[in-house]
């Protein structure tokens, strides 16, 4: 499990983190921000330069969700995270990826009153030999209080919230142990599709718009971009979840059955458990019928239509191969049989 404590910069997240270790038996403490340092050390200064915070970085996201996961693999137990989240999207995209792996996810923010966090921002020397900056540092967090203010709607309803304008380090950790005992701090929900335990059939469906571009969808629940689509209910036909899936995702309803494209066989690796994946042809979208496209549910952030260049560089590359060899089959008007993204048995 990870305890991710959110809040604005001077909220004490780190302060009550290290408190909170003691109260936990068997937790580890990890802060993301070593991870930002290091990239700062690694990446050329014409990448970093393109950035003004180091969780823009897709590649600082991606490693936080691969070193928690790690890190729990070597220590089980509770990992602490204190790291402040203030886009919606970084938070979907971290904890869905976390939440794909089957790790769940504890939100707590801790919300001081606005005047006792000025105050506390005043007070930090986080240099006290380099006064300019200690200086820079206090900036930063004033800068983020608006944007820690504009986040506090989604915040706020998403974690566990503890007002800590009269709470020491230490009784702020007491108060998240007791929500963590207590089931008040309930496990943050991003992913609203069933765990699987076994193999899995799954059913995507190209769609395509009138210049011959696919529809990708960006799910909140883990990093990159996807063909609408899911699990294959119990009893379900592979097609027609494929139609469900569709319409739960983006508003549209098939008219008919979509046409088979590929049938590709995912090999298991840990920690996905593989299985059987279909992609069908839900053919042409017209302009207005495009224009009515929806997000209707909470598990999808964006759509958007592709080319087969683009697409390379926003699925992995198990996914890219399957659409690749999808849309191969569609201008031979024949169906591939695939495992792992290579055609079998046939020329």
């Amino acid at each position: 499990m990870i305890v991710w404590i959110n809040g604005a910069f001077s909220a004490g997240k780190t302060g009550a983190a290290c408190e909170l270790v003691d109260l936990i038996p068997n937790s580890t403490l990890y802060d993301p921000g070593l991870t930002g340092a290091e990239l700062r050390r690694l990446l050329p200064q014409k990448r970093l330069a393109e950035v003004t915070d180091f969780q823009d970085l897709p590649i600082w996201r991606r490693l936080v969700v691969d070193t928690a996961a790690a890190l729990l693999a070597e220590l089980p137990g509770v990992l602490i995270v204190p790291m402040t989240l203030l886009r919606q999207d970084y938070r979907d995209e971290i904890f869905g990826g976390l939440a794909s792996r089957r790790i769940p996810v504890r939100h707590v923010l801790l919300s001081p009153e606005e005047t006792i966090l000025r105050r506390r921002i005043a007070e930090r020397e986080e240099y006290p030999g380099d006064p300019e900056h200690s200086e820079r540092i206090r900036q930063w967090a004033y800068e983020h209080i608006e944007p820690y203010r504009a986040a506090l709607g989604w915040m706020s309803q998403d974690a566990h919230t503890i007002d800590t304008s009269e709470l020491t380090p230490g009784e702020t950790a007491e108060r998240i142990a007791e929500a963590l005992r207590t089931g008040e701090a309930k496990e943050c929900g991003i992913v609203q599709t069933p765990e699987p335990r076994a193999e899995t059939v799954a059913s995507g469906v190209l769609l395509f718009d009138e210049q011959d571009r696919v529809l990708l969808v960006d799910p909140t629940y883990k990093p990159g971009w996807e063909f609408p689509g899911g699990v294959v209910e119990p009893g379900e036909a592979p097609a027609q979840a494929g139609i469900r899936e569709v319409a739960e995702e983006i508003g549209l309803h098939l008219d008919t059955v979509p046409k088979l494209l590929v049938v590709d066989w995912e090999a298991p690796k840990p920690p996905a458990y593989g299985g059987l994946r279909f992609l069908f042809d839900g053919g042409r979208l017209r302009g207005e019928e495009a224009a009515t496209l929806l997000l209707p549910g909470s598990e999808l952030r964006g759509w958007r239509f592709v080319t087969e260049e683009e697409a390379a560089g926003m699925l992995p590359p198990t996914r890219f191969e399957r659409l690749r060899r999808a849309l191969r089959a569609r201008e031979r008007s024949t169906v591939l049989n695939l495992e792992a993204g290579v055609p079998v048995g046939g020329p």
